[in-house]
């Protein structure tokens, strides 16, 4: 994929999301992990505790990312962006289950955090350049 220039806004955003999922994925494996826990839906097949770990796994990766890998920025602010996107159904099971996680105690905090997750992918998409790469990519297709 091309390098596309980011501003330092973007920059700045690109980072903060890299802490952002460092800071999440260390919560995957200490502190919030039941948290974590609660909120995988239970018609995944497989044990939430691995989930939790697994997705932390995951996080972590794409945090170092988003902060270091700075020539595949595009790649991981697509990888990040689908991430957001498989987690959500864990979002929405928390909101439709009433679960108590993360200080969101009621139905109008779990709903008003479902109304982030999209911000989330497009502050991932954005933050790279990603949304642009895309943008230019599907404009040659309908040309």
């Amino acid at each position: 994929m091309s390098t596309i220039e980011t501003s330092k806004t973007q920059n700045f955003f690109r980072i903060l999301l890299g802490i952002f999922m460092i800071t999440a994925a260390i919560g995957h494996f200490t502190f919030q992990r039941d948290d974590f826990q609660a909120q995988v839906p239970n018609w995944i097949p497989l044990d939430k505790d691995l989930v939790v770990i697994l997705s932390g796994i995951v996080e972590i990766i794409l945090g170092i990312g988003m902060i270091f890998l700075t020539k595949y920025k595009i790649e991981f602010g697509i990888a990040l962006a689908v991430f957001y996107v498989l987690v959500f159904p864990g979002n929405i099971a928390q909101y439709l289950n009433g679960t108590d996680a993360f200080g969101l105690d009621t139905d109008q905090s779990r709903f008003i955090r479902l109304c982030f997750q999209p911000v989330l992918i497009f502050l991932a998409l954005w933050s790279t350049g990603a949304l642009s790469y895309l943008s230019k990519k599907t404009n040659r297709y309908m040309l």
